[in-house]
């Protein structure tokens, strides 16, 4: 799906606020990250590394990790579609509403979809499994990742969101471990840089090496990595005795979680629960597209339309967690809106 996803501010030319992106603002590392790259511009001049092996030995580092267990990619994105490319004769299961890029990568590349297929046995099966999972923004546990484990087959996690939870996420080296896991990561969220797109994925070395046999070539430019290594070592050295950070220390998810208890005070519309700073709604009268139009042309508030969610209906929208300023003002206006 080329369009269709969130952050789609080019189409209004007046938006001041975006609710419609999970990205967290990180602002702790933006500037100087910038700078970096700044004094780094005559990189454009050569090729990039044919494969990004400097940034997946500093993830390895980061995680612990034999380096070749990783893959850097164009994104976490591009991972989907190098696994669908990899594992294209494996029949597939997606568990709706998720990313619809799992469905679209597995069309494009021509996996049988296993719901159709009768009596395919558990352990023939490709298993997308999305946690936190967008748009729901819900964590698939550890104790039913083990339950769908333990039932065979090859368990694709897009771990996208990891770092905007405070619900523990199994880590790269249990998973390698356990074997029979591809996990995909993304370095875009956790550092919030979504347009230099960097991703990577994390697996057992038999599995990494079949994903490496479609890698293109340069599949990453020279700043992305460069960007990459960058964000790495920044972590590492700041914090030496656990690189690891994610929302826990920051307030984000608890913004969240009163948006969203301040939003299940308005009429007319029904909030889900959610374990990271973005939330699926749905209004009780109206649609999604009338409601993201209206807020977008008169008041340069963008949301997310999640109509095109397989599963979900014209009603639901999606919404991250802003300031507390912006999310009082969006708060105000949905009640606007709702008001009988």
């Amino acid at each position: 799906m080329i369009k269709g996803h969130g952050d789609d501010a080019y189409q209004y030319p007046l938006i001041k606020t975006d609710f419609s992106s999970n990205i967290c603002r990180r602002t702790d590392n933006q500037q100087a990250l910038k700078a970096h790259l700044a004094s780094h511009l005559d990189l454009i001049d050569h090729y990039p590394e044919p494969e990004a092996w400097s940034l997946e030995r500093l993830i390895a580092i980061h995680h612990g990790i034999d380096p070749e267990c990783v893959i850097a990619t164009n994104g976490a994105t591009d991972a989907i579609y190098l696994v669908a490319q990899a594992f294209a004769s494996m029949p597939c299961r997606h568990y709706p509403p998720t990313f619809s890029e799992y469905a679209d990568a597995s069309r494009l590349y021509g996996m049988p979809d296993a719901s159709r297929l009768c009596g395919m046995p558990e352990g023939d099966v490709l298993h997308w499994l999305c946690t936190p999972n967008n748009p729901t923004g819900l964590v698939v546990t550890i104790d039913e990742i083990m339950e769908k484990w333990r039932q065979g087959g090859l368990l694709v996690l897009d771990q996208s969101y990891e770092d905007y939870t405070d619900l523990p996420m199994l880590s790269p080296k249990e998973a390698i471990r356990m074997g029979r896991i591809i996990q995909l990561h993304s370095m875009t969220k956790t550092y919030g840089v979504p347009g230099l797109r960097i991703g990577y994925i994390t697996t057992e070395r038999s599995l990494a090496d079949r994903l490496r046999s479609v890698l293109r070539p340069w599949s990453m430019n020279v700043l992305a990595i460069e960007a990459g290594c960058f964000l790495i070592e920044h972590e590492i050295s700041a914090m030496p005795d656990n690189p690891s950070r994610s929302l826990r220390a920051m307030p984000d998810l608890q913004e969240a979680r009163l948006l969203r208890q301040r939003l299940l005070a308005i009429e007319g519309l029904i909030v889900a629960p959610t374990d990271t700073n973005f939330m699926l709604c749905e209004l009780r009268q109206g649609t999604a597209a009338q409601l993201k139009d209206a807020l977008a042309r008169r008041h340069g508030i963008l949301i997310r339309d999640a109509s095109n969610f397989p599963g979900l209906s014209p009603r639901h929208f999606r919404i991250a967690s802003q300031s507390p300023q912006e999310n009082a003002r969006l708060i105000t206006l949905l009640s606007s809106w709702l008001a009988p």
